[in-house]
C-alpha cells in the first residue's frame, strides 16, 4: 500500500523550461547586487563559503564562482541556497511565479485526500521548493505538501538519500512511491525499496532504456476524490 508520494520537480511537477529559461535567468541577473547588498549577512558569508574549497574574499569574487557554477549546472547546496534567496524576492514583488503542469494542483490533492503524505525531493533548495508551490500560477499549494526534501539528505541518484527520507516518513519498503524524469534517480529509489515511476513531459531529457513504469502526467490514486480549488485570495 502506498503511504507517501514524493516528487522531483524540474520536469515532472514544472517544465524544465522554466528552471533554465526563467529561475536561473532571474538568479544570475542579479547575483552580483545581491552578494553586494547582503555581504555581511553571516547566513550569506556562511553559504559562500561553501561554494568552493578556498576563502573567497570579495562579493565580486562570489559572483564569479557563483556564476561559473551555474554554468556548470552544478547541484551545489550553498549555490541552491543563494539562488533560493535572490527568487524569494522575485516571488514577493510578483517578478515571479511558480509554473507547475495543468494537472499537478488537483493531483496533490487526489493524492493528499486519498490519506498519502505528499512530499518533494529536489535538488532545489527548501526554500526554493516552498516558494515555488506557495507562489504558483494555482495559488499556495504548500497546505497539499507534508515534506521537503533537498540534496542536504544526499544525492538524488544515492539509495542512501531515499533510505533517509524513508526513515523521516516512517516508512517500510515498499509503500513510497517517487515520480521523477530521470531513470539515474528512479534507480537509486528502487534500490533503497521505493516504487518509482518516469514522467515524461514535453521538453524532457530523452532517458536510457528502463522497465519502470510511466507517466506522462501524475497520476490520481485509485479512489479519485474532487478535484482542487485555489484559495480566495481576496481572503488573505
Amino acid at each position: 500500500m502506498t503511504r507517501a508520494l514524493l516528487l522531483d520537480i524540474e520536469g515532472t511537477t514544472t517544465p524544465i523550461s522554466f528552471v533554465y529559461e526563467v529561475l536561473f535567468p532571474y538568479a544570475r541577473a542579479r547575483m552580483a547586487d545581491f552578494l553586494a547588498a547582503h555581504w555581511h549577512d553571516t547566513e550569506v558569508r556562511g553559504e559562500v563559503a561553501g561554494l568552493t574549497d578556498w576563502l573567497i574574499t570579495t562579493p565580486a569574487e562570489a559572483t564569479r564562482v557563483a556564476l561559473a557554477l551555474m554554468d556548470e549546472d552544478r547541484k551545489l547546496g550553498s549555490l541552491k541556497s543563494l539562488q533560493g534567496r535572490i527568487w524569494k524576492d522575485g516571488y514577493r514583488t510578483g517578478q515571479l511565479y511558480g509554473q507547475l503542469f495543468d494537472e499537478v494542483a488537483d493531483r496533490l490533492k487526489d493524492w493528499k485526500d486519498s490519506g498519502c503524505s505528499v512530499n518533494i525531493y529536489s535538488s532545489g533548495s527548501v526554500l526554493a521548493q516552498q516558494l515555488l508551490f506557495g507562489h504558483s500560477q494555482a495559488g499556495d499549494l504548500r497546505p497539499l505538501i507534508d515534506g521537503y526534501f533537498d540534496t542536504a539528505v544526499g544525492a538524488k541518484t544515492d539509495p542512501d538519500s531515499y533510505r533517509l527520507i524513508a526513515q523521516r516518513l516512517s516508512l517500510q519498503p515498499g509503500q513510497g512511491l517517487f515520480a521523477t524524469d530521470i531513470v539515474g534517480e528512479a534507480s537509486a529509489a528502487h534500490e533503497a525499496g521505493w516504487q518509482a515511476v518516469i514522467v515524461r513531459r514535453p521538453g524532457n531529457h530523452p532517458q536510457p532504456p528502463h522497465s519502470f513504469p510511466e507517466w506522462t502526467e501524475i497520476s490520481a490514486p485509485a479512489n479519485r476524490p474532487r478535484a482542487y480549488a485555489p484559495p480566495d485570495s481576496s481572503r488573505a
